[in-house]
């Protein structure tokens, strides 16, 4: 049996985490989500590791849930729901808080559950032909689990919309929307029109990068007080006592590229 998810590096500091369940559209079931989960973990711990590009293999990112895997659940109880649910739930939160930059490559149908992994990566780009739903109504369920990233990414007004009506979005409706970065053209692959987002991203620092997504997440929707000043301060002045922005200044006065930067960026 064939391994529902594989990891890989495509070239130096760029790790691809890639849905690998074509035959099925790369739909989830307990074996996808528990192998993203433990895949994810052995990324993290990659030292080169700059950007974790996720993508779907074959020609649909992900259709949602697995009808099987459904079929499955509708037959056992809810406390047993419970805990296949909190699987899912605890996927999204791991891949929310990766410590590197996560770049989603989207192409074909993105549908339920497709749409929480995507919202939980910090850069997205769809192909021409991308579709998205949240589809779950449809089925008589609710997208719970994805829930708080999607509302997120685009908003509660229009989540409110696209959740009730289970409308298919095009790729230029979810980029307006906010769950798209970046739409490549028609006559584009998904890797040319991402290229030039992982060669920006390479150019910084890893540790600010880190730094940099735990200030979104921290500050986020947080009242402008006295307790977020003293934070944004600290959290300042700590990066700047270290090695890498002290060598970030020295590259930049002396017009030289930082020890972090490959070569071939």
């Amino acid at each position: 049996m064939k391994d529902p998810v594989l990891l890989q590096q495509c070239r130096p500091g760029v790790w691809e985490l890639i849905l690998n369940r074509p035959e099925r559209r790369n739909a989830f079931d307990e074996r996808l989500i528990a192998a993203m989960r433990e895949q994810l973990e052995q990324a993290a711990r990659q030292p080169g590791l700059r950007v974790l590009v996720l993508r779907g293999a074959g020609s649909h990112f992900s259709s949602g849930a697995d009808l099987g895997w459904m079929q499955k659940a509708a037959s056992l109880d809810e406390t047993q729901n419970l805990i296949d649910a909190r699987q899912l739930a605890q996927l999204l939160w791991q891949l929310d808080r990766f410590p590197h930059p996560t770049l989603a490559l989207v192409q074909g149908a993105a549908y339920g559950g497709a749409l929480g992994l995507i919202a939980c990566c910090d850069l997205v780009v769809a192909a021409a032909d991308a579709r998205f739903a949240l589809s779950e109504v449809k089925l008589g369920l609710i997208p719970a689990t994805i829930s708080p990233y999607v509302l997120r990414a685009i908003g509660a007004r229009q989540a409110r919309r696209y959740m009730l009506t289970a409308e298919v979005m095009a790729a230029s409706v979810a980029e307006r929307l906010g769950l798209v970065h970046l739409q490549a053209s028609p006559d584009q692959s998904l890797d040319d029109a991402a290229a030039p987002l992982i060669k920006a991203i390479k150019q910084n620092g890893p540790q600010a990068l880190t730094a940099a997504k735990q200030l979104g997440r921290g500050f986020s929707g947080r009242v402008i007080d006295e307790a977020l000043i003293e934070d944004s301060a600290r959290r300042l002045a700590e990066l700047r006592v270290g090695t890498e922005a002290r060598e970030g200044l020295d590259a930049f006065i002396n017009k030289r590229k930082p020890a972090w930067e490959d070569k071939d960026v």
